[in-house]
This record gives structure tokens, C-alpha cells and sequence, in this order.
């Protein structure tokens, strides 16, 4: 049996070199304001077992990973009919890019871009009215936590400053491709990103989808077997902007980051993993987080290729 606690504690010496590589987001003034050196990682495995480093226990804006939950809400909500408003493919632009969706007529390129994100907001509004609180509360229950809650500051951080979000949620009502006020999408939408979780709880709440479906510490299904591999399958080919390839390459697991440092990555049939280090690369993903988890896809020789 892999020692993944021992593994996980030569990761964080020799990640150290690289705490200073990259910059935070300060495009989003309140992460601005985030340690920049800081450095956690957890590892869940689906018999139960857990291993940690680091400020592990310590929450930050979980931004763009919210959307791999918003889309698991919503295939659990409209399944395929999901496909008619967005596509499945890598975007190979900027996660925030407006000519790639005036080009393709209003159609998201796939979920895990800003564009998708706002009509898989859309979405869960026509289904349950108020995204904001059934995300928020699907994520609780996911982690087992009642406690994780928005990050008020920055979610009014975001919406203060996120110009071309507000043009982009504008764009896709143009085209037909939002039901709901832009505004009222746009509020949801930046409140989900601003949840604030740790690595563990991060790691915990994605489980179920190294275990095709299952969340296998209360043995609920949350989504089925065949919505599970989708799901995965995005992860990798759009999970991490437009460097995905890279990523591909580099550690070989799916994944979704997000720019506030974290990433969440599964082995399915084996474990949930997730890194958090606030400073970035060019492409939007953590930097030491990027390179911790190619430390340990190459010390355990374990990833999906």
C-alpha cells in the first residue's frame, strides 16, 4: 500500500522553491490581499482513509472549482438537454474570452469557461429559483460541513470589478442563451465562486467522482456512472483554461482549478486530490499547486494514462 502521507510530506519540501513562482489574482482585489506563499494539499481516498499537508485546514475562495459543482447540479437537473446550450469541447482561449462567443453565436464552448458557468447558473435558476442557496447547500452537504459558507467580500469584490463577466452574461441574453435577468444570473454566479473551502473539505466533497457517482462516505448517489465519466472527461479537456494539454501532460488526472489557487483533481477507482498555493501561472492555474501535483502522479505512478 502507496504512503501517501509520506509522499504527500516530501511534496512539501520540495515544493518549496517553487512558493514564489507565479502571481496572485489581483484582478479580484480581495484575493489580492491573499498570503501569497501559503501551500496545502489533501488526499481522499474511497475506502475512507485521508492525508494532509500544510494549511490544510485553512479556507480560500474556491472561484472556478465551484463550477464543477454547478455542472453536477445540473445534470442531475436537465442531464442531456444540457448539451443544446453549451458544448463539450476544450476552448483553447481565454476562460473570459467574448470573441469566441459572439463567433459561436452565443454558444459556450464548454461548462468550466465563465460563459458556460453563467448558463449553467441559468439553468439551475429555471430549476430550483434560488441557485445562490441550493449550491451552496449541495456543496455543505457534499463535504459534510455546515459551516462552509459564501466569502461576502469577495463576491461583492467580483461584481465590482467584473466588467467583462457583466458584458459576457449581456452577450449570451443577446443570443437567447440566458432565460433570467443577466443580473440576477451574475449575482449567483459570483457568490458561488466566492464559497470558501479547504483542501480536505475540497477533496472530500469531490469523492464521488473517483467513485463513479457514489460519495462513498454516506454511500449517496449524486450522479450516475455515465454522468460521472462526462464529467471526468471535461475535467480533463477543459478543466484547466486554456493549458489543459499542458496539464494533460504534466500530471495526468482530471482536474479543475481555480484563480484562487486551488486545484481538485480524482484518480477514479482510487482518490480525490486537491492542492492550494495562491499564486498563478500565465494560464490561470496555481503554479506550486501545478507542480505539487505532477510531484505526486510521478512518486506514486498513478494517473489515468
Amino acid at each position: 500500500m502507496l504512503e501517501y502521507q509520506a509522499i504527500l510530506e516530501e511534496i512539501e519540501k520540495e515544493i518549496k522553491p517553487y512558493l514564489g513562482e507565479g502571481r496572485v489574482a489581483s484582478y479580484i482585489p480581495e484575493l489580492a490581499r491573499v498570503e501569497p506563499n501559503i501551500f496545502a494539499m489533501s488526499v481522499m481516498c474511497i475506502d475512507g482513509r485521508s492525508f494532509h499537508v500544510g494549511a490544510y485546514e485553512k479556507r480560500f475562495s474556491i472561484q472556478s472549482i465551484s463550477k464543477l459543482f454547478t455542472l453536477t447540479m445540473a445534470m442531475r437537473l436537465v442531464d442531456e438537454a444540457l448539451w443544446k446550450r453549451i458544448g463539450k469541447e476544450p476552448s483553447g482561449s481565454a476562460f473570459n474570452s467574448l470573441v469566441q462567443l459572439e463567433y459561436e453565436n452565443g454558444i459556450p464552448r464548454n461548462p468550466f469557461i465563465n460563459a458556460g458557468a453563467l448558463v449553467i447558473t441559468d439553468v439551475i435558476l429555471s430549476q430550483l429559483q434560488d441557485a445562490q442557496q441550493s449550491v451552496l447547500e449541495f456543496i455543505r452537504t457534499l463535504a459534510n460541513k455546515d459551516d462552509i459558507n459564501f466569502d461576502f467580500s469577495v463576491a461583492k469584490s467580483e461584481a465590482q470589478t467584473g466588467f467583462r463577466n457583466h458584458a459576457m452574461a449581456n452577450f449570451l441574453k443577446s443570443f437567447n442563451n440566458l432565460n433570467h435577468d443577466p443580473a440576477r444570473v451574475l449575482n449567483a454566479y459570483f457568490h458561488h465562486c466566492s464559497i470558501a473551502m479547504n483542501t480536505q473539505e475540497l477533496a472530500k466533497a469531490g469523492l464521488f467522482l473517483a467513485h463513479k457517482g457514489i460519495q462513498p462516505w454516506i454511500d449517496m448517489p449524486i450522479l450516475s456512472a455515465r454522468q460521472t465519466k462526462r464529467i471526468n472527461a471535461l475535467m480533463l479537456t477543459c478543466g484547466t483554461y486554456d493549458s489543459v494539454g499542458d496539464f494533460a501532460y504534466r500530471v495526468g488526472l482530471p482536474a479543475k482549478s481555480g484563480v484562487g489557487g486551488g486545484i481538485l483533481a480524482t484518480l477514479p477507482g482510487k482518490f480525490s486530490v486537491c492542492v492550494w498555493s495562491p499564486r498563478l501561472n500565465d494560464k490561470g492555474n496555481s503554479y506550486a499547486g501545478t507542480k505539487a501535483l505532477e510531484l505526486f502522479t510521478t512518486k506514486t505512478k498513478l494517473s489515468i494514462f
